[in-house]
């Protein structure tokens, strides 16, 4: 029986998983050919607020399904080539949302609880409409 519930929550966890993309370069040109907004994660090696958010925001089942409308990817603050095509940041985690042009429509620092984070993503989508 915990074989059988262990093998569902697995699948229901890959069923789920965000689909992130493997570079910036790679998430703008994403952007770009499907006209989808951005949102682009910066986080630190030893960030532990940045493992927090990935782990219990960012796998939340609701804020899973708002961000299928955006093309994702995760910078790592020490990639001097990837932290030159965005705006500075203050610390981390950063998330900035941003037009296909890299045009940053929110800003946000430091981890957020789902009900916050889907705020966020409420005030984002207003701005894309």
């Amino acid at each position: 029986m915990k074989r059988i519930l262990l093998s569902i929550l697995l699948l229901t966890g890959t069923i789920f998983a965000l689909e992130w993309a493997k570079d910036m370069d790679s998430a703008l040109a994403m952007a770009k050919k499907e006209h989808k907004p951005l949102m682009v994660m910066v986080e630190g090696e030893h960030c532990r607020w940045c493992k927090k958010m990935k782990g219990r925001t960012l796998t939340d089942e609701a804020v899973e399904k708002r961000l299928e409308k955006f093309v994702l990817v995760k910078v790592m603050r020490e990639n001097g080539n990837a932290m030159a095509v965005l705006p500075p940041i203050q610390g981390v985690p950063t998330i900035f949302f941003m037009k296909e042009d890299k045009a940053v429509l929110e800003e946000i620092v430091g981890y957020f609880n789902i009900e916050d984070f889907l705020s966020y993503i409420d005030d984002v989508e207003k701005k894309i409409k």
